[in-house]
């Protein structure tokens, strides 16, 4: 009789734990901020409190390993999606679909082909609002985020991006979104132009983290912490490029007509004329610096129906693929030397150190000082499901990140 009993009161406080963690999980807010370019040694390089702040009261991961190819558009798609480029769609910033045409950073969510976390959010019953994020602009599958911030804007201060989180968060309890997800500029575009290692890297990430405190005071003021998981990430790391092996003029100089898209690290090559193929594959082989994949020896993470070259071509710095077909390209080209800067870039193999970027969190559910190895890309779109106590979106492919 006393072994039924105790078995009873067991029963009993595990239902009230269960209970107890379900009405929490009805009730937490995560956060995720993408700063864009964000080395995973870049939070060294200066006085960063907000950040410093998330690594001391929460964990912050040693590198965050991005998606093959390493850039902007497949990295945040794949963030949001738990999905790898080949399997979600967005190959890279720029590619060509031999049905649909010629994707050049779209934010049209039709080009994706899995479901990304706001809509994974939506469909389970938990309101999401986004600020910027790949393919967030428009309805995927007819379904989008409750708020949404349309259309891009790149010179956006990340002031008034705190701002519109801060808003989202007072609404009514009602109305009020349980996952924010925000694009921050971070240190992409002054890492290309002079240098992963200029000073000016620095002072750009200084001001964002100017942002990053005042979003921490607000949800200080509000007492949010116990509900509240605060992410932050990025799409890629950088690297210095010194060497340009481009493909496009010495393929124009043979007369081959082709159409050639990707960006520094890795390019696709689509026949307009198959009996140019041997012709073509001759002149690649002979490019230095570069390998060349053709048919079934395209690796999978550069391979995706319809979206594949004849040829892919990739190559490791610092060397780089980019030609500097516009005008501006052109004039940084050459002012860049006059000014005594370098040049960044990134998409480059994962493996790389220089590709790694961050992972930081912070609060409910963050087990302070927790030893966190390397995370990957793959892993941050289950962690963020199982915070909300929703399913993770139907194509992620790993299990989440334990913060506890």
């Amino acid at each position: 009789m006393r072994l039924l009993c105790l078995l009873f009161a067991v029963s009993l406080i595990q239902f009230s734990h269960a209970e107890t963690d379900h009405v929490a999980r009805q009730d937490n807010l995560v956060i995720v901020l993408s700063w864009d370019g964000m080395r995973h040694d870049y939070p060294e390089r200066g006085h960063y409190p907000a950040l410093r702040r998330l690594e001391n009261d929460g964990v912050r991961a040693g590198r965050l390993t991005p998606v093959y190819l390493s850039n902007t558009f497949p990295g945040h798609v794949s963030l949001a999606t738990g999905a790898a480029p080949h399997v979600h769609g967005i190959v890279d910033n720029v590619f060509f679909d031999r049905e649909k045409g010629l994707y050049s950073y779209s934010n049209n969510a039709d080009w994706m082909t899995a479901e990304p976390l706001w809509v994974t959010a939506e469909r389970q019953g938990v309101k999401a609002a986004v600020y910027f994020w790949v393919g967030s602009e428009t309805d995927w599958q007819g379904t989008g985020a409750s708020y949404r911030m349309a259309p891009f804007d790149g010179f956006r201060s990340e002031a008034e991006k705190v701002d519109q989180i801060v808003a989202w968060i007072d609404l009514p309890e009602d109305q009020r979104p349980r996952l924010i997800m925000s694009y921050w500029n971070g240190a992409d575009t002054t890492a290309h132009v002079k240098g992963p290692d200029h000073e000016d890297v620095a002072e750009v990430i200084a001001e964002q983290d100017e942002q990053l405190g005042r979003l921490l005071a607000a949800i200080d003021a509000r007492q949010l912490w116990p509900r509240t998981t605060l992410i932050i990430v990025s799409d890629h790391g950088m690297t210095e490029v010194t060497e340009s092996v481009e493909i496009h003029s010495v393929l124009e100089a043979a007369k081959l007509d082709v159409q050639i898209t990707g960006g520094g690290a890795a390019q696709h090559v689509f026949l307009k004329n198959i009996a140019d193929r041997q012709a073509v594959r001759d002149i690649l082989h002979r490019q230095p610096q570069v390998t060349v994949f053709e048919g079934n020896d395209i690796p999978a993470p550069l391979a995706a129906p319809n979206r594949t070259g004849d040829f892919v071509v990739t190559t490791q710095p610092p060397y780089t693929l980019s030609r500097e077909d516009s005008l501006l390209s052109k004039a940084t080209a050459w002012i860049s030397p006059l000014m005594g800067w370098s040049k960044g870039s990134h998409g480059y193999d994962p493996a790389l150190p220089d590709m790694g970027g961050i992972f930081f969190a912070m609060g409910n559910d963050v087990t302070k000082g927790k030893s966190l190895p390397d995370v990957h890309q793959l892993e941050v779109a289950p962690t963020v499901t199982r915070l909300l106590g929703i399913e993770p979106p139907t194509s992620a492919s790993r299990a989440g990140i334990s913060l506890k």
